[in-house]
């Protein structure tokens, strides 16, 4: 499915201000309210996409990357796909609050939170993020409990209704389409208390365990680039959602290579020979040897520009140059002949 131009979905301009886009998503917002449109699945959709698109453009990095790449520049910018609107809510609920003056709805369940998002640092050498590769990670992190499957509550007699809220999680008053409503203080907003809590997990519907994840570096990454992995995060609290995990790149130093974006460069060693004469030497390229020529009378420090031998970009389809530089060896110990025909060709 094509994704809208965020800007469409707002209805602003490309140059439209902070509070212009806060404006234009709170018109959204109050017009594709869940609470407003009951059982429309339409309108939840036009929620969420508003949501993402106000995301996007009301953050400074996300939307300048926005603005270069479209939709495809968002990937390792922590962009947030929404998964329902509890998770909308969950992001945005300060901001509803500023919004209506009251919490962002009657649905939302404050006891399944959603888990803590996650980061990790992987190491990769030029060669692997030239190609791209596959790192398998180890880490630890809280899973949903395996005895209680999540509830906090013992299996054989599991969570009762909150008789305060009678499951709503909430207590208030209806006005309009709204709830204006508070949560519950018995329950805590989940709808229901426990009374006999996991032995495994002591209520909490989730343990610390060690996970092996497979991951999946692309071509082009450099150092710092961070990728999005969705729903390998934390586990929630109380069989809440999954956070995020965040994994950042590490580029490991190459002997042979240094990498300025997608350039790359090289040094070729010549003897004085080849540098005054001319001729062909064989250059190392991440594709393989390549033989080029060497001009006659080149000197340290000059360059050949080998086109589309440099690094492929990690957002499109071209490859940067390699720029291979001269370094012109002047052998240190001669023999008497070898000097005799030095000397006589420079005088």
């Amino acid at each position: 499915m094509t994704k809208r131009d965020f800007y469409e979905v707002l209805g602003v301009s490309r140059d439209a201000e902070e509070d212009e886009i806060k404006k234009a998503y709170r018109q959204s917002a109050l017009k594709f309210h869940p609470d407003r449109n009951p059982g429309d699945k339409e309108a939840e959709e036009r929620f969420k996409e508003a949501s993402e698109a106000y995301e996007v453009l009301s953050d400074t990095e996300k939307r300048r990357a926005y603005d270069q790449y479209g939709h495809a520049g968002l990937s390792g910018t922590g962009f947030h796909h929404f998964t329902d609107v509890d998770d909308i809510f969950s992001t945005f609920g300060d901001l509803f609050e500023e919004f209506f003056g009251f919490g962002p709805s009657a649905r939302q369940r404050t006891g399944r939170r959603r888990g803590a998002d996650l980061s990790y640092e992987v190491k990769v050498t030029l060669a692997e993020a030239f190609t791209g590769c596959e790192k398998t990670i180890e880490m630890g992190r809280m899973e949903k409990c395996p005895h209680c499957h999540g509830s906090g509550a013992q299996p054989e007699t599991g969570r009762q209704t909150c008789p305060r809220c009678r499951g709503s999680g909430q207590v208030g008053r209806s006005q309009g389409f709204f709830m204006i409503a508070t949560t519950c203080e018995a329950c805590r907003g989940a709808g229901s208390i426990l009374t006999d809590p996991c032995r495994k997990c002591r209520g909490e519907g989730r343990v610390r365990e060690n996970r092996r994840l497979s991951i999946k570096i692309p071509p082009g990454v450099d150092n710092g680039t961070q990728l999005l992995l969705q729903g390998e995060g934390e586990a929630g609290a109380e069989g809440g959602g999954r956070g995020d995990l965040y994994v950042f790149i590490h580029l490991e130093e190459d002997k042979r290579f240094v990498r300025e974006r997608d350039t790359l460069h090289c040094q070729a060693p010549i003897s004085f020979v080849t540098a005054a004469l001319g001729g062909q030497i064989e250059v190392a390229t991440l594709d393989g040897p390549f033989r080029i020529d060497v001009p006659r009378g080149t000197e340290t420090g000059e360059t050949v520009v080998m086109e589309g031998k440099g690094f492929p970009q990690l957002k499109g389809k071209r490859r940067g140059d390699l720029i291979v530089h001269f370094l012109v060896k002047i052998p240190k110990h001669l023999s008497k002949k070898q000097e005799e025909l030095l000397r006589g060709f420079f005088s």
